[in-house]
């Protein structure tokens, strides 16, 4: 392991993981320690895998903290290579960790960084070489962690008012903020293409540099974080939640996905000059190479399957209702954002942009996750040499058109956590296992809950 390039002036350099709901979990660390812990590792509590989003243990408990374990240690190993500056606080250096086990030095099969960096060794082995890109919208509040916690979460000020998607007119009022957010992005090696308005209050949304996948997902997972952090020194609060209000859009986090040839780079997805000069134009799937058709394929039988890790919450499902774009059901379509899947393929791009649009995730996803069971579907597809099970979408899809994605948590979980589930062949049974364990804990804490909607409702007339 090459040895990170430190400067004199890092006297303590901050590393962080991802925990299972995509939180980045981490310490500051002295100079000295940092670089005694290189390059075996040091001990990480392995609670981490073990309490939820509020610090509160799993029950049941997943897999990790069964028995006898007391929340032992795990091994955190940094990786050297990810070495970044945080722009906003001194440029101090932070560098990301896989977590092992320590008896074996091996990745933990739960830990999300670990799961996607094995699906793309996979996915080299068989040639290829999966790219992506990620859009995230959210909303920005005039709120602080202490109005928050007066307020509960309701009632809260929006960063501005009204519906001004695109706008020109709202980021001027929080100039500083919004500038922030593009630059010092792009000074932490988290690179966006775009930032603008998205429609609803205080609503921004941001697309993430298209990168190998991996590296995607590092700034997709830094990218919540940068953002959160830069917030709070404005006295604003960003909130990745899917559906915070019942009457305005929800938040996506669409996923883009692409597989390009291990040696030569080619878009793998994208037709040669020849084939689309001699491609059937009447053809359903005119503008999709058969790799394309047998990844697409792959991901549609593992869609449903996948659900607990593209749709990840409670409030995920709130986002999944008809007639706001948000999909609802097993599809695929060429341009088409009512379905799952969009294909997007020339004119309305560049050849080498070929690529698909997952469009089914929020902006609560954890991106490793998502992009690891993502690809990991598609490569089953294009390993089983899959056909697509029918054309491509034409116009408005509705919820009659074709099968239903699952509408809540426990039916996404125990879809997931089926015997023959297409999750388990192709992210394994201990992820499965621990993860669904995670999932469970959530239904059940949602269940026990007597919420501001019941007590309005019954309270006086039952």
């Amino acid at each position: 392991m090459d040895a990170p390039q430190l400067l004199e002036t890092d006297t303590k350099v901050l590393v962080s993981g991802s925990d299972i709901d995509g939180i980045p979990r981490g310490k500051i660390m002295a100079r000295d320690k940092f670089l005694k812990s290189l390059p075996d590792g040091f001990g990480f509590c392995s609670v981490v895998f073990g309490w939820d989003l509020h610090d509160v243990g799993y029950d049941p408990k997943p897999p990790l903290a069964e028995g006898d374990s007391g929340f032992a240690d795990v091994l955190a190993k940094v990786d050297p290579k990810t070495l970044r500056r945080v722009p906003w606080n001194n440029n101090q250096a932070h560098f990301l960790l896989d977590f092992c086990d320590p008896r074996t030095g091996e990745p933990l099969p739960m830990c999300p960084r670990s799961l996607l960096k094995r699906i793309v060794r996979r996915c080299e082995a068989a040639g290829v070489r999966p790219k992506a890109g990620m859009e995230f919208e959210w909303f920005n509040y005039c709120e602080t962690p202490e109005t928050l916690h007066a307020k509960q979460g309701v009632g809260l000020k929006p960063l501005t008012n009204g519906m001004f998607g695109y706008s020109l007119q709202r980021p001027h009022l929080n100039q500083d903020f919004f500038n922030e957010i593009f630059d010092h992005c792009a000074a932490f090696n988290v690179p966006l293409e775009a930032l603008h308005t998205e429609t609803g209050p205080g609503v921004y949304e941001a697309a993430i540099q298209y990168a190998d996948a991996l590296e995607l997902a590092d700034r997709a997972h830094l990218f919540k974080m940068a953002v959160k952090q830069i917030g709070l020194s404005h006295g604003i609060t960003a909130c990745f939640m899917a559906k915070p209000y019942q009457d305005q859009p929800g938040c996506s986090g669409h996923i883009h996905i692409s597989l390009a040839d291990l040696v030569s780079g080619e878009n793998l997805f994208a037709l040669a000059p020849t084939d689309a000069g001699s491609a059937d134009a009447a053809s359903p799937y005119a503008g999709m190479t058969p790799k394309m058709q047998q990844f697409v394929a792959g991901v549609l039988a593992g869609l449903p399957s996948i659900m607990a890790i593209l749709a990840p919450t409670i409030n995920s499902y709130k986002r999944l209702v008809e007639n706001v774009w948000a999909p609802l059901t097993v599809s695929y379509g060429l341009e088409n954002r009512t379905t799952s899947i969009r294909v997007i393929a020339p004119p309305t791009c560049p050849p080498s942009a070929t690529r698909i649009e997952v469009r089914v995730p929020g902006a609560d996803v954890n991106p490793y996750l998502a992009v690891a069971a993502i690809v990991a579907c598609g490569l089953h597809g294009v390993e089983g040499g899959m056909a697509l099970p029918f054309p491509p979408a034409r116009g408005d899809v509705t919820a009659a058109d074709f099968a239903p994605l699952p509408r809540t948590l426990i039916d996404a979980t125990r879809l997931m956590m089926a015997p023959d589930s297409v999750a388990r062949k192709v992210l394994g049974d201990d992820f499965v296992e621990h993860y669904g364990a995670t999932r469970l804990h959530e239904w059940r804490l949602w269940s026990r809950a007597v919420t501001n909607w019941e007590l309005k409702r019954y309270m006086e007339t039952v």
